[in-house]
């Protein structure tokens, strides 16, 4: 069937929970999972691939200062974060290590760290990738205001600082905030109002449940994504909120707080199932991904991935409010085969 609306129209009218003429997608993938996709497909345009698999939205893409090399093999990005490259068939994946404020004992090393400016990020290109993907709903950002400086100062550390040493991790997170209430707002500028919607993450559960408790949210979490999202709203756009794991006691605190998009809504559970989910909340949020990414995509068959795209669609897509994608970025194990076959039009 011939569309009757723009890959933007599509994606706007499912976030307005309006039905549209099918449901959107989204793609996103780990470096060496485009390698080996490439590999099969026979060519390495992006767009080409987008466009052959009818994909809705893109991602907008500013250039970060350059990692460095610290030693032994470890990396570190302008943040301070730390990792280490492991090789796969198809290219190198980042492991993270301990960052770079790990063994930080007083709080003067934390606030003397050379903290990046957004003066750091190029933006030149936003204005000309927006031209170019006129038609498409468009993404910007990698904002995290709590995982992100947990990665810094070490999960240890951070998880000990929040009971024994509240004002470093109130620091850290402020200092994140700040910073991406900058960048989001020049984005914004850059491209004319634009942007669809603005990514924001913090990984806030396991695979078992949360990470933190609902008070700890409320005080170390909530704040500064509410800084966030009201600066995102601001901007007239959307916010798409990204966190893994079991996370169903945080969602009615992420609607009050104005999250308008919850991603990726990883299978951990029942209570993480597209038909709990969409009762429960599916007047009050969209949904974003959700496909599995630890068993279906990686082991099962390109039918079985195309029948799970279309219970996701008939489930969290009926009366609009979904995005079909991946339960994160799809990763280098997951055959060619199977992220051809989660786009089948048949699945939408």
């Amino acid at each position: 069937m011939k569309p009757t609306l723009t890959s933007r129209e599509r994606v706007l009218a499912a976030l307005s929970h309006r039905q549209p003429d099918r449901t959107p997608c989204d793609f996103w993938a780990e470096p060496p999972t485009w390698n080996r996709l490439f590999a099969h497909i026979g060519h390495t345009d992006k767009d080409r691939l987008l466009d052959e698999l009818e994909v809705d939205v893109r991602h907008l893409e500013a250039t970060p200062p350059a990692e460095i090399e610290v030693g032994g093999g470890v990396f570190q990005n302008f943040w301070g974060e730390r990792y280490v490259y492991s090789s796969t068939p198809w290219g190198p994946m980042r492991e993270d290590v301990k960052g770079a404020l790990a063994d930080a004992q007083n709080f003067t090393e934390i606030e003397s760290f050379a903290w990046p400016t957004p003066d750091g990020i190029d933006r030149s290109q936003l204005a000309a990738q927006c031209r170019r993907h006129e038609q498409r709903a468009l993404v910007y950002g990698f904002a995290d205001v709590w995982q992100r400086p947990a990665l810094v100062r070490g999960w240890e550390e951070f998880f000990v600082d929040l009971v024994e040493r509240p004002d470093w991790v109130h620091f850290l997170c402020r200092r994140f905030t700040d910073f991406y209430i900058e960048d989001y707002t020049r984005a914004a500028e850059i491209t004319g109002g634009r942007i669809d919607l603005f990514l924001l993450i913090s990984d806030l559960g396991s695979q078992r449940g949360p990470l933190i408790s609902l008070a700890m949210f409320r005080e170390f979490v909530a704040p500064y994504l509410k800084r966030m999202i009201d600066c995102i709203h601001g901007l007239g756009a959307r916010v798409l909120f990204h966190s893994c794991g079991r996370i169903r006691p945080f969602v009615p605190e992420l609607i009050a707080l104005g999250v308008d998009v919850l991603d990726p809504i990883q299978p951990a559970g029942p209570e993480m199932a597209p038909e709990s989910l969409k009762a429960a909340f599916g007047d009050q949020l969209s949904f974003h991904g959700g496909l599995d990414m630890q068993r279906l995509l990686p082991l099962g068959t390109p039918d079985a991935v195309t029948a799970e795209a279309r219970r996701y669609c008939e489930t969290l897509g009926k009366g609009g409010g979904y995005i079909l994608g991946p339960a994160h970025l799809f990763q280098p194990d997951v055959p060619p085969e199977n992220i051809l076959a989660l786009y089948r039009l048949e699945a939408r």
